[in-house]
């Protein structure tokens, strides 16, 4: 679950060198960077949910936290936390 900083996204758009862009629960569409953490490990692809912690001086752009396995999305949508 996101903390205070922290909302839902949904993946639009590969942008290249670790860039994707990202449609924020706030509404709001974002540039996303993925962290060197997840470069190779977490395969971010178009329509992923992903949990994002948008800049706090260029709000933007925003740091990828955690992709959602598709199982998980399923659940939060079942839940009524994204839709």
């Amino acid at each position: 679950m996101p903390n205070d900083d922290e909302l839902f996204a949904t993946v639009t758009e590969h942008l290249g060198g670790n860039h994707v862009r990202v449609h924020c629960q706030d509404g709001e569409t974002r540039l996303g960077r993925i962290p060197g953490r997840m470069k190779y490990r977490n395969w971010i692809e178009v329509d992923d949910v992903v949990l994002v912690e948008p800049w706090s001086w260029q709000d933007e752009k925003a740091n990828i936290e955690w992709r959602y396995t598709s199982q998980d999305a399923d659940q939060l949508r079942a839940e009524g936390h994204i839709q």
